[in-house]
């Protein structure tokens, strides 16, 4: 079992610190940021915070996301995510709780997306906000490494391959596959894996 404990904390943020970040230069995308978090669960296992989100919501509506959305102004993306994570699931995160950035990944329905993790560490209170979020999930992060994933999808739309993940027992699907995918590789594995290469299902555009 992969513990959510010191050691694992100083791991994920030695890694994301000798991780050289990449950076979208699309100046039309607009600045959104999301929170991958790590929590326990009740046995102590490390575990990350997903949502799916309610359904008739304007954009992405009913698909599974990481706590986040657009960057206000004045706001950076730590601020944002952190904002955010409160926001959806109610947990009430430092800054000196981040620790680091992933790479940007720019998404086909005009956002730059800045991955910020985060320690939250402790088997925590979720509390969905009913108007944005429909379910909350801690999988735990060893699952990651499962067989399978990820997985590569091509659909004939486009010359790049779709990405998923299989938790939950479903398909999830690049944006946020994507940030979990690096989260895995980057963080805890320390590996320099890219992931904004893969492109996104035609449901995730809108």
């Amino acid at each position: 079992m992969l513990e959510a404990n010191e050691t694992l904390r100083e791991r994920i943020a030695a890694n994301l610190s000798s991780h050289e970040r990449s950076e979208s230069a699309r100046a039309e995308l607009r600045p959104a940021a999301v929170a991958m978090t790590v929590v326990a669960d009740g046995t102590g296992a490390a575990c990350f915070v997903i949502t799916r989100r309610v359904a008739g919501l304007r954009r992405h509506s009913g698909q599974w996301a990481l706590p986040g959305g657009r960057i206000d102004h004045g706001e950076n993306a730590v601020q944002a995510a952190l904002r955010e994570l409160h926001e959806e699931v109610g947990l009430d995160c430092a800054e000196s709780d981040v620790l680091g950035l992933l790479d940007d990944y720019p998404t086909r329905s005009g956002f730059c997306i800045t991955p910020v993790v985060v320690w939250a560490g402790r088997d925590l209170s979720l509390q969905p906000n009913p108007e944005e979020v429909a379910e909350v999930h801690r999988p735990r992060i060893a699952d990651l490494d499962a067989p399978g994933i990820p997985k590569l999808f091509d659909l004939g739309f486009s010359d790049r391959p779709v990405l998923s993940v299989h938790i939950l027992e479903q398909d999830i699907f690049a944006p946020t596959a994507a940030v979990i995918l690096q989260f895995r590789e980057v963080a805890i594995h320390g590996r320099d894996t890219r992931v904004a290469h893969y492109d996104q299902p035609p449901f995730a555009w809108r």
